[in-house]
């Protein structure tokens, strides 16, 4: 067993010597950084643009080195994806982003990712999209299941910011208020043109009213929204018990109708007046 462990260790250390050995000199010395020593690349421009920038890769080994290049959190593009710089030369690697015209102005982040003999170099990316800030936010299609209570609506970002959308839900029945929910944050945001439809539950709705049913929807800088929607409700037991109400009330009249003609008959045989 120590001759045989003895024997994987040695191999082991021999693969290790040869893979140190195969690697070029120098190459985990080659670097990535934003043209001109900047610490971090920065692009500014309208949402819509293709905006440029220059990456620097350095190689100062002895032998070419390939670099694999792409970008993370922000639409990165290079002309290639990968390059070959020449031994103990730097190369100067233009790329650029494309601004979606959907991308809300203010401050953005991305990453520029290098990578090369089994390293990764990560550089920071900037980017400032200008323009005018508007955040605007609509509540529509508002529709109640009578059968669950369920309110389905759908939420519109109309503005160009990112919203994060609050929502209070109110209903009014045929005898006052039934539901009353004060407006609480949604677990979502919303990028500029972004829709959503959602279900707001209704666990207890009524079992036999008409209500109107009041949607607001609010985000930071945003205008309240509000929708409503009408809905009655009126379930199988809750009709038969009203029916039931209705027929007993009928039927108290009728007997309170005969009930008086009989005692004008008698009063009428007997000549007594009322």
């Amino acid at each position: 067993m120590r001759t045989a462990a003895r024997s994987g260790l040695a191999a082991a250390a021999a693969a290790l010597v040869g893979a140190v050995a195969a690697a070029p000199p120098g190459a985990q010395g080659w670097t990535a950084a934003p043209a001109a020593g900047r610490p971090y690349a920065y692009l500014e421009g309208p949402a819509g643009s293709v905006l440029q920038d220059t990456l620097s890769l350095t190689n100062p080994g002895a032998r070419p080195l390939t670099v694999r290049l792409s970008g993370q959190g922000a639409p990165v593009s290079f002309a290639a994806p990968a390059v070959t710089v020449p031994a103990r030369t730097r190369a100067d690697v233009p790329f650029a982003v494309t601004v979606t015209a959907d991308t809300p102005p203010g401050e953005h982040r991305g990453t520029v990712r290098a990578l090369a003999a089994g390293r990764e170099i990560r550089v920071e990316l900037r980017l400032r999209v200008s323009g005018p800030r508007l955040a605007a936010l609509t509540v529509e299609d508002v529709r109640v299941d009578t059968v669950s209570g369920a309110l389905r609506y759908t939420l519109v970002n109309r503005g160009t910011t990112v919203l994060a959308p609050h929502l209070a839900v109110h209903a009014e029945g045929v005898l006052g208020t039934v539901l009353d929910r004060p407006g609480r944050p949604l677990p979502l945001t919303l990028r500029p043109g972004e829709r959503t439809t959602r279900t707001e539950p209704w666990p207890d709705p009524p079992v036999l009213d008409a209500v109107t049913v009041r949607l607001t929807a609010t985000a930071p800088g945003a205008a309240p929204a509000t929708a409503r929607a009408e809905a009655s409700f009126a379930s199988g037991p809750a009709l038969t018990g009203a029916a039931g109400l209705l027929l007993a009330a009928a039927g108290g009249g009728g007997y309170a109708v005969r009930r008086r003609g009989r005692s004008r008959t008698r009063r009428a045989s007997t000549g007594a007046t009322p």
